[in-house]
């Protein structure tokens, strides 16, 4: 039997190179979000969210109650700020309370 020949890289060299190959970015970014909301809110808050949406920058959240949406509103730039944090860059830069 023939040996191949086979370069030696690092699984998340190949997943990086995959997934900048098929443009999946977007979609691991729109995921990841929404783990990122439920890790940096809590479960308290999580409860109350409906729906996470990611669309180029502006992150839009569907809540169930109108009394948290309010006091979330008070602090929609800490909350961004710490939503990128968590995610590692720069992704969101405004955020939508529905």
């Amino acid at each position: 039997m023939a040996k191949r020949h086979q370069e030696h890289q690092r699984l998340n060299e190949i997943l990086k190179d995959f997934v900048s190959d098929n443009n999946l970015q977007k979609g691991l970014d729109k995921v990841a979000v929404r783990d990122v909301w439920e890790k940096v809110m809590g479960p308290a808050i999580t409860k109350y969210t409906q729906n996470i949406k990611l669309e180029r920058n502006t992150l839009f959240v569907q809540l169930t109650s109108s009394v948290l949406r309010e006091e979330l509103s008070y602090g929609k730039e800490k909350i961004i700020t710490n939503l990128n944090e968590e995610l590692g860059k720069e992704l969101i830069k405004k955020l939508v309370l529905r």
